[in-house]
Order: structure tokens, then C-alpha cells, then sequence
């Protein structure tokens, strides 16, 4: 099983959104290397999902329902989408501010290439950031 990290502006598609809608069709995706890392996802495979702009936090997990297909709504053989559904929110969201001051983070793609749309995540990362994001809220 693999893991990632995807971005979304909570303006545009919140993660309140893909729990309402259960699932979704992940698109919008057109940074080459995000694309590589996208057609890389493989169905089963889970997801952080982390809200940009103002919030900049890891909100939730996502499962990958469906394995990398073309964009249906764009007719460009480069454009890649995934169908995605909501698995669990986060018992606290974890702020970008927060994995920045921790060493452990370091090498995170979210650290070290900020602006990247979505990105690998290591399995000893994402044990630390589950473990983060199933603290209580407050300690």
C-alpha cells in the first residue's frame, strides 16, 4: 500500500466536501512532477488530505477507489485523475507550523517542496503524522 499527500484550497474542495460527497474525482493536477507522483497511486492506497491557503494543516484521510485514469473533462492524454473517498477526519488537524519545527519532518516533501500538489509520503512519516493527528486536542 502506498502514501500520499494531496492539496486542496478548502475555498474550492474542502475535505467537508468529500465527506459530504463521499467521493470524488481528483483532478486539477498539472505540475509534472505532482502528475508523476499521481499516475503512481494505485487503488487502495491511502491519502492525507491537506488544506492549503489560510489554513496550511492536514485535515483527513482519503482512500484511492479507482487507479489513475485520463482527465474526462480535458482531452490532453497527459492529465491524470484518481476517484477518491473520505476514510477518517483527523481527531486534531496538524499545521504545517507544527511538522516544520519537528526533525523528523525534515525530509517531507511538504517541508522541502511546499508548493507541490501531491507527494509521496514514507510509511515511517505517515505513522508519525497518524499518531499526531490522533492526539487529543489540547495536548
Amino acid at each position: 500500500m502506498g502514501f500520499w499527500l494531496i492539496k486542496t484550497e478548502p475555498s474550492v474542495y474542502s475535505y467537508d466536501s468529500l465527506e459530504r460527497e463521499g467521493n470524488t474525482v481528483w483532478d486539477g493536477v498539472t505540475n509534472n512532477l505532482a502528475l508523476m507522483h499521481l499516475r503512481s497511486m494505485k487503488k487502495g492506497d491511502l491519502a492525507l488530505v491537506y488544506h492549503s491557503g489560510e489554513q496550511k494543516m492536514i485535515v483527513g484521510v482519503a482512500e484511492i477507489q479507482r487507479n489513475p485514469y485520463p482527465d474526462p473533462l480535458h482531452n490532453d492524454p497527459k492529465l491524470m485523475v484518481v476517484t477518491l473517498k473520505a476514510k477518517e477526519r483527523l481527531t486534531r488537524s496538524i499545521p504545517l507550523s507544527e511538522i516544520k519545527q519537528r526533525k523528523e519532518f525534515a525530509p517531507f516533501e511538504l517541508v522541502r517542496l511546499p508548493r507541490l500538489s501531491v507527494m509521496p509520503v514514507t510509511s515511517k512519516l505517515w505513522s508519525a503524522i497518524m499518531a499526531l493527528g490522533h492526539q487529543q486536542k489540547g495536548t
